[in-house]
């Protein structure tokens, strides 16, 4: 071979000669997303790898190719993470590292949070509505609807089971996104929704809750939730075994490297396959430009639900319960329930509503994955 032949063979290689102008946009998006993450702080851990993702799949696509699309019968490294992904694995242990990370003390404490996450969850039932009246089949509208549980792994957990790993990407994208704009998305719902009274209530201090109580919690939840809805156990379950390790006390290698190691581990896998799914030519489409939609109304009808609901329990206690922690019914844990709290300190800076707002926080997080193995009970999965 003479040096012209190598010459040319190497630059015709290069990705220039192969991107599309979707490929360029894609890689637009992905700086955009890099730039909120690492200069406005929002949700880095999520964003970075996800973008990342996205950049490589948009200039080398084979990074993701199945090894029926390769000469050699060996995938693209991302392939594998994202295999990882439509086999339910990540998602499972992701919500094992939050369970290990949560103190579900608050939600122990107060019990009637069940009831603000539960409210949450109408964003859910009405992005699945919409979505049929949109055109999508019922289980593509299922997998659609759970953004609105602003849930990351619930939503790709989801996906892969009722089979829509073709909009698995734009599911999952959606829903780390607006996870990560929690603190733009919901503010302007959360004041539009009360008045300035009702965002300085002060909340009585939480009761102690004894360590019998919490490790009692995650086995008495799993039991009764996998009892009614069985195909729940691989999130509940690993969220509340998660859990169950760091209350029992007799197992903190096993917490540490649940809440740090593995969990980390598993988001830079998850993040980075996710990102990957967003290739030009499956993302730049109508399909996509729905569900972002649809998964923006979700997420907004459920924070507004769950506000709406605490108003109504604000009134039924004579004024002890603060409608912000409503907002918090939906599972982006913890940054749902900080927003809660900086929406009431702005109102009042004395006001403390963090611990009162994760016992909702909390309870969105097991309601959301209660309506993803409600939705694989309706449809047989």
């Amino acid at each position: 071979m003479d040096f012209a032949t190598t010459f040319n063979n190497l630059f015709h290689q290069m990705a220039f000669f192969n991107l599309t102008i979707g490929n360029f946009a894609m890689i637009g998006v992905a700086f955009v997303f890099l730039l909120l993450a690492i200069k406005y702080g929002f949700e880095p851990l999520l964003l970075v790898p996800i973008a990342f993702g996205m950049l490589l799949v948009n200039i080398y696509p084979d990074i993701m190719a199945s090894p029926e699309e390769t000469s050699n019968g060996v995938g693209g490294l991302l392939h594998y993470f994202f295999i990882l992904d439509e086999w339910s694995i990540l998602p499972s242990l992701i919500f094992m590292g939050v369970g290990a990370m949560t103190d579900f003390g608050p939600l122990i404490a107060n019990p009637k949070s069940f009831l603000l996450g539960a409210a949450a969850q109408f964003g859910i039932y009405s992005a699945y509505f919409f979505a049929i009246l949109m055109g999508f089949n019922g289980k593509a509208a299922a997998a659609i609807s759970i953004i609105g549980g602003a849930d990351g792994p619930t939503s790709i957990f989801l996906a892969g089971k009722l089979g829509q790993s073709t909009l698995m990407g734009p599911i999952a994208v959606a829903a780390y996104s607006y996870m990560a704009l929690v603190p733009i998305i919901q503010p302007p719902i959360m004041k539009l929704l009360t008045t300035e009274e009702e965002r300085k209530i002060k909340m009585e201090q939480l009761r102690p809750v004894s360590k019998l109580e919490k490790i009692l919690f995650p086995i008495i939840v799993t039991t009764i939730v996998c009892l009614i809805l069985p195909s729940t156990a691989p999130l509940v379950g690993m969220l509340m075994l998660g859990n169950l390790f760091r209350e029992s006390g007799v197992v903190k290698q096993l917490t540490e490297t649940a809440s740090n190691a593995l969990m980390y581990i598993v988001v830079i896998l998850l993040g980075t396959s996710v990102g990957a799914s967003t290739s030009a030519e499956a993302f730049l489409n109508w399909d996509t430009v729905m569900i972002v939609l649809l998964g923006l109304i979700a997420f907004g009808i459920g924070t507004a639900a769950g506000v709406l609901f605490g108003k109504a329990m604000c009134k039924l206690t004579g004024g002890k319960v603060n409608p912000l922690i409503g907002s918090a019914g939906v599972s982006a844990v913890p940054m749902a329930a900080r927003v809660s709290q900086k929406v009431g300190a702005q109102a009042d800076p004395s006001n403390f509503l963090l611990m009162h707002a994760m016992g909702p926080n909390v309870a969105g997080v097991i309601g959301t994955a209660v309506a993803a193995g409600a939705f694989m009970a309706i449809f047989g999965v």
